[in-house]
């Protein structure tokens, strides 16, 4: 056994061998060495172990180091998941210690690993992130009946407003970031620049999917962005325009997702990570998914204890409420560029 860097001749059997892996997701394949490279601009590391020409175990990773958010490797970054892909325990033991090997040389904090499962339960771990998945029916009217009055009230609420959605592509771009840029800018977060969305949807085709929902009068009013990988329908970016909480344009936003998504053919949907009790919690705990504990594992140097959130940070709080405050356009501004150092 060897481990290896990736190098462009060998993508196809990187990519082959992550499609064929139980624990894969679509942030494993290349194309996101692609987007991560040309639209971030870090440097990746992915490695991988071959043993007579098969390749065993993979881990893909990106550096990212400056002195507001820390040196870090993270498989990865900017998405939910992420994190080493084995065959064997023996190859997975090659890969770490090369991670490790590689922190060192690039005198980083850590090493971070999103992996879905504790497929490392050595390692230090933060688990206070989850996710909910849902099974789809392969009928819209099947799936729609599983749910009880209430929250099939709570889904037509909207439309009886005027409400409605549409789902594409490249096209609902502009509706899409309009909403995504306010409510970014209300969470007090350094939105992506638009062009970040382009490259995605330009590079993962069919695979990536935007569903807005309007007001009567035509405006968006909340919107996802949508990521599709085997049989499993991610939504990772959602939004929805504070001022029509009150309509519950989040509940017509997801049903339209899940009706994509069975209309699709998929099997499961994801609503994307988030914390235990926070904010969206509840909102994806009602629809009846299966809570998953997310486990992010770590590498780290010797004699360290893993770091503090940043905000729980005093001084990233206070920047937090002063983004709030900023006026749209400048936040959209500087945003991209922050971003782009926030794994």
């Amino acid at each position: 056994m060897i481990v290896k860097f990736l190098t462009p001749e060998l993508y196809t059997l990187w990519d082959e061998y992550v499609l064929n892996h139980v624990q894969a997701t679509p942030y494993h394949l290349t194309v996101w060495k692609d987007i991560i490279e040309s639209y971030f601009g870090k440097e990746t590391k992915y490695l991988f172990v071959e043993t007579d020409g098969q390749i065993k175990a993979v881990l893909p990773m990106a550096h990212f180091s400056s002195r507001l958010f820390g040196n870090r490797l993270v498989s990865m970054p900017h998405v939910n998941y992420g994190g080493l892909l084995c065959s064997d325990e023996e190859s997975a033991r090659l890969l770490l210690q090369k991670a490790a090997e590689i922190l060192s040389a690039k005198g980083a904090d850590l090493v971070e690993l999103r992996h879905k499962d504790n497929i490392f339960p050595d390692l230090p771990s933060y688990q206070n992130k989850v996710t909910f998945e849902l099974e789809l029916d392969s009928t819209v009217e099947a799936f729609s009946g599983r749910f009880k009055a209430k929250l099939r009230s709570q889904i037509k609420r909207p439309q009886k407003e005027g409400m409605y959605a549409r789902s594409g592509h490249q096209e609902l771009l502009k509706d899409f970031y309009y909403v995504f840029s306010r409510n970014m800018r209300d969470l007090g977060t350094p939105v992506y620049g638009r062009d970040f969305f382009i490259t995605m949807l330009t590079r993962l085709g069919n695979s990536a999917r935007i569903v807005t929902v309007y007001t009567a009068d035509h405006q968006p009013a909340a919107a996802a962005f949508l990521i599709g990988f085997r049989e499993v329908l991610e939504i990772p970016w959602a939004s929805a325009l504070r001022k029509y909480n009150h309509l519950s344009p989040n509940m017509l936003l997801y049903w339209e997702c899940m009706t994509y998504g069975i209309e699709s053919g998929y099997k499961l949907f994801d609503f994307g990570r988030g914390t235990i009790d926070g904010g969206t919690y509840k909102f994806k705990k009602q629809w009846g998914g299966t809570e998953r504990q997310l486990y992010w594992h770590y590498i780290l140097p010797e004699n360290t204890a893993l770091p503090g959130s940043n905000k729980e940070n005093p001084k990233f709080s206070l920047a937090i409420k002063i983004w709030q405050k900023l006026p749209l356009a400048i936040t959209k501004l500087l945003g991209p560029a922050i971003v782009k150092n926030i794994p």
